[in-house]
C-alpha cells in the first residue's frame, strides 16, 4: 500500500497597506517572491495584497506570517504586515458576517478587517464603538472587525489607523465584502 502524500491547503494571505501611502508591491513580483520560496499554486487578486499560497512545509500561520514579513522587508525595502487564514478560518469569518443584509444589498460598502493576533479584548471593542461618530455600525467575531460604511469608505472617520489605535496592539488590513468572498473563491480553485 502506498503512502498518501497530503497536498498543501492553500490560504488566505492579506498584506496590509500595500500600493496605498507609497508602499508599492507588483503583484507579479510577490507571485515571484512566494513561488522563489517554494510555495505551491500561488496566486494573486487584485492590486491590493491579496494572496493565496499553499505552504509546502505545512506551517502554522503565525509563523508564516512572520517568514513572508522578513522576506518582503528584504525584496521590498520595507516591513508590511501579513495576516493569514486558513480556508477554514475565512469560511468562519464569512458565516460569522452580522451584517448579512449590507452584504446582500451593499457589498463594497462592508469591509472585514483581518487582524493579527488575539480577538482584541471587549474593552477595546467598546472604545472603538464609543470613537464612531458617523452611520458605521462595527461587530467583532473573533480576529475579524466587520465594519458598515453605507456613506462610503472614503469619507469616514474610521479609518484603519484609528481602528489600529483604539484596538490597542492589533494591526488589521481591511476587505470589502466583495474582495473577501473572490478570496474564498480563490481558495477553492474556482
Amino acid at each position: 500500500m502506498e503512502d498518501a502524500t497530503l497536498k498543501p491547503v492553500p490560504l488566505a494571505v492579506f498584506l496590509r497597506g500595500v500600493n496605498v501611502g507609497g508602499v508599492k508591491v507588483v503583484m507579479a513580483d510577490l507571485r515571484a517572491m512566494a513561488e522563489g520560496m517554494g510555495f505551491a499554486e500561488v496566486k494573486t487578486l487584485l492590486q491590493s495584497g491579496n494572496l493565496v499560497a499553499a505552504d509546502p512545509k505545512g506551517r502554522a500561520t503565525g509563523e508564516l506570517e512572520g517568514v513572508l514579513e522578513a522576506a518582503t522587508k528584504e525584496r521590498f525595502g520595507r516591513p508590511i504586515d501579513f495576516m493569514i487564514r486558513t480556508p477554514a478560518e475565512l469560511a468562519a469569518a464569512i458565516a460569522a458576517n452580522p451584517f448579512p443584509d449590507m452584504a446582500r444589498d451593499d457589498p463594497s460598502h462592508l469591509v472585514v478587517y483581518f487582524l493579527k493576533g488575539k480577538a482584541p479584548d471587549p474593552a477595546a471593542t467598546a472604545a472603538l464603538n464609543a470613537a464612531i461618530t458617523g452611520p458605521e455600525r462595527t461587530a467583532v467575531a473573533g480576529r475579524e472587525l466587520y465594519v458598515t460604511y453605507p456613506d462610503g469608505i472614503g469619507t469616514s472617520k474610521l479609518s484603519n489607523s484609528l481602528i489600529e489605535k483604539l484596538l490597542g496592539k492589533h494591526r488589521a488590513t481591511g476587505r470589502n465584502w466583495n474582495t473577501v468572498l473572490k478570496m474564498q473563491a480563490l481558495l477553492a480553485g474556482e
